[in-house]
């Protein structure tokens, strides 16, 4: 049976990239070959607007086959799977209701292994090669329910003055995640939002670099005004606009991501 490896994209800081590498990562995997399943994991509902347009995400934040309401009722999540615009890329759509997903995990009798046991069907049925869940800006209690159900983690980290702001509290929160799930990899760190005209970038990959057992991936996301208009389109850039600057690197990235072990 194949093995399904469970990447989860989180920073507590918001505007870091996390959904739009999430999902490009996703496609870009699937231009590999393989199989993938996004797991839209915040109540903002990007990494499925990056998917669907806007009245199609509403309708699944407001159905009855999403995210929230699948972990509301700690269902097999087999069927609240939706195919995507691309062969081989699968999403499970979030929902606004997200944002009281906490209050819903509280009184749960082994609340931070939920989504694990949410998605251990699908990933015991080889279905997948990746599984690939888009985490929430915040550090709390499910943030904590994701990073139980994944092998690894990648951190996206904005090349701006505030890009580095609170990292340090993520590093001290995955240590806490590891008390509970001690064999939680470390991915890596990607940049993105670079601008090379500007020091930003070589000052955060030089502070980055200097972080002790925190691989940081050689490739690196530039500005780009095709990932806004991919956004704007509903798509992954690699999909809407395949010979831009930004796609190349997220396939860059993705081939990088697929060759780790």
């Amino acid at each position: 049976m194949a093995s399904t490896k469970v990447i989860c994209f989180a920073n507590n800081k918001g505007g870091s990239g996390k959904s739009t590498t999430c999902s490009n990562v996703g496609y870009g995997l699937t231009q590999l070959g393989r199989k993938v399943l996004l797991i839209d994991g915040d109540m903002q509902l990007n990494l499925s607007l990056s998917l669907f347009d806007e009245d199609r995400v509403l309708a699944f934040a407001r159905g009855e086959k999403n995210l929230y309401e699948g972990i509301r009722r700690q269902d097999d999540l087999t069927d609240y799977i939706v195919p995507t615009p691309y062969e081989n890329l699968d999403l499970i759509p979030s929902s606004t209701l997200m944002s009281s997903i906490e209050y819903e995990l509280f009184t749960k009798w082994q609340r931070e292994y939920i989504l694990k046991k949410c998605i251990s069907k699908i990933r015991e049925s080889g279905r997948y090669d990746y599984i690939l869940i888009d985490a929430p800006p915040t550090l709390g209690g499910w943030v904590m329910n994701i990073l139980c159900a994944s092998d690894e983690i990648i951190i996206p980290v904005e090349a701006s003055p505030w890009g580095l702001f609170g990292l340090g509290n993520m590093f001290e929160f995955l240590e806490q995640v590891r008390e509970i799930v001690p064999d939680l990899k470390m991915g890596g760190i990607v940049i993105t939002k670079v601008d090379t005209r500007k020091n930003y970038f070589r000052q955060t990959l030089d502070t980055l670099k200097e972080l002790d057992d925190v691989k940081v991936f050689d490739t690196y996301i530039r500005v780009d005004s095709g990932i806004e208009w991919s956004q704007d389109n509903n798509a992954p850039v690699m999909a809407y606009k395949k010979s831009s600057r930004s796609a190349k690197e997220y396939m860059e990235l993705t081939k990088e991501i697929d060759a780790a072990e």
